[in-house]
């Protein structure tokens, strides 16, 4: 047996008993939508689509469509690649924002007078399917049986308007369909005629699916309402997620009417209370709401034509009244645009987070990569490198002890010397630019190392830094020492061709063949080893045997006093920079991990001037009268 129950009353505070007069609930309800939206009277409207020509000069409408561009385009540009408290809410807002903007900001902005969207959406189960076959008095779609269920939301339009609905406009990431589907990223769109001009119903996934696919396919759908319809029962209405939506919904600015169905007669008054209360506290009292009481479907698995009248009447009067939708149209908007500046000011707090930890993370690299490099300048002039190996090929290449007893009465001697001793005996020459590669190489990949180890251990302290870290970083990369061993070959045969050119004029060395070239060169490199000034100190000289004192006479004797310190300056400086060179590209194994935050220049201020353009464009449009 088929029961009675009344629509719900618009205004809750006090929620409709389910003894209220149909008539005036719906009267009333008529009212609160269209008085609170502040029409006057209606516009002629378009006969082709019933609908209400757009009103808005199109000058202020372009620059408002052009900032809403500009704002999706920096919303596409910044990332938030750093594990951070608030990266992941950042990138749930801001694909929500870009969605939202494809969906619904530009097309409707495009269109004030498309047809008004309706997205009937609430939980599971609490009949959405069955109250829009019944709204439009055809079973034009179907209620899964089992759940959750997925299958392609549904879009109902008057035949009149299919053509807005059929071409990607709205919701341009769904495919259009005109028959069921299981695939998710479809939409079936259906003309009927039970559903008046200028107007269209969505049924939508449930907002509380276990299939993350459907609660995310009913936020974005929401999002594109431009009125919601949301449907809950008796015993779900004071569920947490569908409350959580309302509120997104509210600040949004978007239109929102209740349907609280299968309310048992005997609990309608203390139920609708409770939900006024509730709609009160979530600052919604003036949300039109319908109660419907629990029934028993007809022969055609639809609600009683006396429940579902009064909405039918509701709708069919919101049909009729080019400024009605005309307002619930530009209130959502308005309401949408005016919500993205606090929405967008997250970002940008949540974008100047990643931009303050990539440089602090990048700051920890550089300081651990700095100190290796100052560790290979003082290698470089504190003779540390003279000891061991070095030591003995230098000796065994130029006779030390011989040279040591004459260098101040024979320096003439000295370079006859040189040049006869690399001229009969070349091994000593390779032995010794072999054991100069090899100090070098082993400076270099132990400061190398010593500077991946404390990047290591400096990102891992950090919990954005330990999510971007790879085993591979902690140690040199495979290439270096085969790198390091190439770039010290190349920097030897530099200071070689170095020698040359200074010496091409000096008819002293000219005698002396390449031979002498090589062991000037090897004299050169020795030098690079000491002081910047080249004058040695008591420990070099100790550590040396007399070593540097040799080269540094038998250099002078050569090219002069100060060419020879411009040579080992010049040799000095061209070594320092290839191994910059090399601890950089180390250090750019870390570093390119936070490119993606520092490619992104000032993301917060972009992200914010984009949205103040969009605040000043729309309160000069004023689309809902006030400008605010």
């Amino acid at each position: 047996m088929t029961t009675h129950g009344d629509a719900g009353g618009p205004s809750a505070p006090s929620a409709v008993p389910a003894t209220t007069n149909q008539k005036d609930q719906v009267s009333a309800a008529r009212a609160d939508l269209f008085d609170r939206t502040g029409n006057g009277p209606a516009r002629p409207t378009n006969k082709e689509n019933g609908i209400t020509p757009p009103v808005a000069p199109q000058p202020a409408v372009g620059r408002l469509a052009a900032a809403l561009r500009r704002l999706r385009a920096a919303l596409g540009a910044v990332s938030y690649p750093l594990t951070l408290p608030s990266a992941e809410e950042a990138k749930r807002v801001g694909s929500a924002l870009l969605a939202q903007l494809d969906d619904y900001l530009l097309p409707r902005l495009a269109r004030l007078d498309a047809p008004l969207l309706v997205v009937v959406g609430g939980s599971t189960g609490a009949g959405k399917s069955t109250l829009v076959n019944s709204l439009i008095q055809e079973p034009v779609t179907t209620s899964g049986v089992l759940r959750p269920t997925t299958r392609s939301p549904v879009l109902v339009a008057h035949p009149e308007n299919l053509g807005w609905f059929e071409q990607p406009h709205l919701l341009p990431g769904l495919i259009r369909t005109v028959k069921t589907s299981d695939d998710p990223n479809s939409l079936q769109v259906i003309g009927a005629r039970g559903i008046g001009p200028g107007l269209a119903l969505l049924d939508a996934p449930d907002v509380d699916s276990v299939v993350d696919h459907n609660r995310e396919l009913a936020a974005q759908l929401l999002a594109a309402a431009d009125l919601w319809l949301f449907v809950t029962t008796a015993s779900r209405y004071a569920d947490a997620v569908p409350w959580e939506l309302l509120k997104t919904a509210r600040l949004r600015g978007t239109v929102i009417a209740l349907v609280l169905d299968r309310v048992p007669l005997d609990a309608a008054a203390e139920i609708s209370a409770h939900l006024g209360e509730m709609l009160i506290e979530h600052n919604l009292g003036n949300a039109p709401l319908f109660v419907l009481p629990e029934t028993q479907m007809d022969d055609r698995g639809m609600l009683p034509a006396q429940v579902i009248q009064p909405m039918r009447q509701w709708f069919a009067q919101l049909s009729a009244s080019p400024a009605a939708r005309d307002a619930v149209a530009r209130q959502t908007l308005d309401g949408a645009l005016a919500a993205l500046v606090p929405a967008v000011d997250g970002l940008a707090e949540a974008a100047e987070d990643q931009e303050r930890t990539a440089r602090a993370l990048d700051e920890r690299v550089d300081g651990a990569y700095r100190t290796a490099k100052r560790t290979v300048r003082d290698g470089l002039q504190d003779g540390r490198l003279l000891r061991g190996e070095v030591l003995a090929r230098w000796q065994e290449f130029i006779g030390t002890g011989d040279l040591a007893r004459g260098l101040e009465s024979r320096v003439g001697q000295l370079r006859d010397k040189l040049v006869a001793a690399v001229t009969g005996r070349p091994e000593p020459s390779r032995n010794l630019r072999i054991a100069l590669e090899s100090q070098l190489v082993t400076l270099l990949r132990g400061v190398a190392t010593d500077a991946a180890e404390q990047s290591y251990a400096a990102w891992q302290a950090h919990p954005a830094g330990e999510a971007l870290l790879i085993p591979e970083l902690k140690s040199i990369s495979a290439g270096l020492p085969e790198r390091t061993d190439r770039m010290v070959r190349d920097w030897q045969r530099w200071v070689l061709d170095l020698v040359r050119r200074e010496a091409g004029d000096k008819r002293s060395v000219a005698r002396g063949t390449a031979y002498a070239m090589n062991g000037a060169g090897l004299a050169v490199m020795i030098a690079v080893f000491t002081s910047t000034a080249f004058i040695p100190t008591g420990l070099e000289v100790a550590v040396g045997a007399g070593t540097t004192v040799a080269a540094q006479k038998v250099l002078e004797a050569i090219f002069g006093d100060q060419a020879i310190r411009n040579l080992a300056g010049r040799a000095r400086n061209e070594l320092v920079a290839r191994f910059d060179e090399l601890l950089d590209a180390e250090a750019v194994r870390y570093t390119e991990l936070t490119a993606a935050v520092r490619r992104e220049a000032e993301p917060g201020t972009l992200l914010r001037r984009a949205a103040a353009e969009v605040e000043s464009a729309r309160r000069e449009i004023a689309l809902t009268g006030s400008g605010s």
